[in-house]
């Protein structure tokens, strides 16, 4: 039986360690990622976490350029459980909500909601204005979850990693993972 596979795309958004973060659980939960960092994403991991290029390849088991059209996560032959944009700039968020994609990580998201596969998007931005409302409505109404990365207090988070693994956990909720590290109320 072959391992369920999820789409992982990283925007230019501030908040790289979000990827990195949902990367390393994937792996830990024998998920098979795809991973597309956009151009912005790939600038924004060089100023915020010190990340090459070869760094991504060791997070994720197949990494597609963002320029890559053709490639098979840009296709709805190709089975996932869905895909997660962590962070999502507010640039990839429009294109995803109108439908006119410019690169593989939108164009994948476009996929996704075309086949009617689960789309979580950590939309990073703030303050909003009332465009960046619009187009989270309409990727909503399009049948993305927009999901900003705001911490649980109520899970005792006492560090920016457990913030971030708690954060990630519950978006991985959204496609049926279960992660170890989530802190869940009541339990």
């Amino acid at each position: 039986m072959r391992a369920p596979r999820l789409v992982v795309g990283v925007s230019g958004a501030s908040g790289s360690l979000y990827g990195v973060k949902a990367l390393e659980m994937l792996r830990a939960l024998g998920v098979e990622t795809h991973l597309v960092v956009s151009e912005g994403g790939a600038l924004t991991a060089v100023h915020e976490l010190g990340f090459k290029p070869a760094d991504w390849k060791d997070l994720a088991d197949h990494v597609h350029s963002p320029r890559n059209l053709a490639a098979s996560i840009a296709s709805g032959s190709f089975r996932t459980l869905g895909m997660l944009v962590a962070p999502c700039s507010m640039r990839s968020l429009a294109e995803i909500a109108t439908g006119l994609t410019t690169g593989l990580l939108t164009r994948a998201a476009d996929v996704t909601l075309k086949e009617r596969r689960p789309l979580v998007l950590l939309a990073r931005e703030t303050p909003l204005h009332a465009g960046h409302l619009r187009m989270m409505l309409q990727a909503t109404e399009n049948g993305a979850v927009v999901m900003p990365p705001v911490p649980a207090f109520y899970a005792g988070i006492k560090t920016l990693d457990e913030m971030v693994e708690q954060t990630v956990g519950r978006a991985l909720d959204l496609f049926g993972l279960d992660s170890p590290e989530v802190r869940r109320w009541g339990e």
